[in-house]
Parts: structure tokens; sequence; C-alpha cells
């Protein structure tokens, strides 16, 4: 009996000793499962998606997407600077007496003057220059004579906005202002839209005759 007592007891003792080791190593067992869940969701694909460094990625794509010009716009811009400066080129031309603004339409060109009056409606360029362009002149002593105020662009079409001055048959001036907007093709209008001030003109054609 004695010695069944010291067995047991000395199997208590070694109990003891070994528990903390087997405690321990669970708990080595037991973290590096929890790292290795830890580690797995970290590569899961919704965990990456849900990062916000990656949410913010398209975000930088699309940015640098935008802020580069399209090459379609560039073509635009060229069109439009071209327009502009044809159209200038003529109305220098106008003011400085060596050419005809009215050479700018195309042969098929419509030109439209807005407003009420004798000479308001749409005409071919053939007409605007027998019906309005030259009866106009036939009432001045002097040609008018165009200042430009601003020229724009916008796709095919070129406003101008210009004052016009010139002395009439009788003496008094003729001032008027303009706005007309020409729609471009290949270097030439084939539209056009005048705007003014028809009171003034409709003054200068009732006003004065027109010369023989």
């Amino acid at each position: 009996m004695h010695r069944l007592g010291q067995v047991l007891i000395g199997m208590g003792l070694i109990g003891l000793l070994a528990a903390p080791a087997m405690t321990q190593a669970r708990m080595d067992e037991a973290g590096f499962q929890s790292n290795v869940a830890a580690f797995e969701s970290s590569h899961d694909s919704t965990a990456l998606n849900k990062s916000p460094a990656l949410d913010q990625f398209p975000a930088f794509v699309n940015l640098a997407q935008a802020t580069q010009p399209h090459q379609a716009d560039v073509e635009t811009q060229v069109i439009e600077q071209r327009n502009k400066e044809i159209v200038q080129q003529y109305f220098d031309g106008w003011r400085d007496g060596t050419g005809s603004v009215f050479d700018l339409l195309a042969p098929n060109a419509t030109w439209t003057i807005t407003g009420t009056g004798e000479t308001a409606g749409t005409y071919s360029r053939q007409a605007l220059l027998d019906q309005v362009v030259s009866p106009t002149s036939a009432r001045l002593s002097t040609p008018i004579v165009p200042t430009v105020r601003g020229i724009w662009a916008d796709g095919d079409m070129v406003i101008v906005l210009w004052d016009g001055e010139a002395t009439a048959r009788d003496g008094r001036p003729y001032q008027n202002t303009y706005t007309w907007y020409f729609r471009m093709q290949d270097g030439k209008a084939v539209e056009a839209i005048a705007f003014l001030d028809m009171q003034v003109f409709n003054d200068l054609w009732t006003r004065v005759s027109p010369r023989n």
C-alpha cells in the first residue's frame, strides 16, 4: 500500500507538471489557427474589394481619363480657330477696302435678315446682292466701314458682333450694330443669319432715295 501511494502521488505530480505545457500547446494551436483564418480572410476577394485604397483606385483612373483631352475636342478646336481666322480675314479686307465680306458666302448660301421691314426675309447669295446690298450702297455716299467687337466660334458656327458706320446720300450718318451668324463649311459660309437694328436700317431705306 505504501508503495502504491507513492506511485499515485508521482503520477499526480507528473500531471500537474504536464498541464501547463498542454495548455500552452492548445493556446499556440488556437493562435496558429486564428492567424491562418486571418491570413485567409485578408486574401479573400471580398475583403480586397472592400479595401479603401482599392475603392479609390477607379476614381484616380477616371480622373486621369477626364483630364486627358479627347481627340474629337482637339479637332473641333482646330476647326473653330480656322473658321474664326477666315471670317476675320474677310472683315479685314472689307474694312481696308480691298475685298467684300460677301465673298465669304458659298454659291449656294442662304442669308436671312431678321426682324420686319422691306428687306427682312431669306435670300440666296445673288438675290441678297441684287435686292439688299446694292440698293443699300446706292443710298450711301461712303461705304460702310465695319469695326469688329468680337468673333466667337461654336462648332461650325461663327458669330461676329460688329458696328457699321457710313454717310448717307443726304449727308446724315448711318450707324448700326450687327450680329451675324455664319455656318461654315470648307472655308465658306453656307448659311448666314443677320441681326441688326431694323428701325435704323428701314429709316435709311425710306428716307434716302438710291442713286441711279
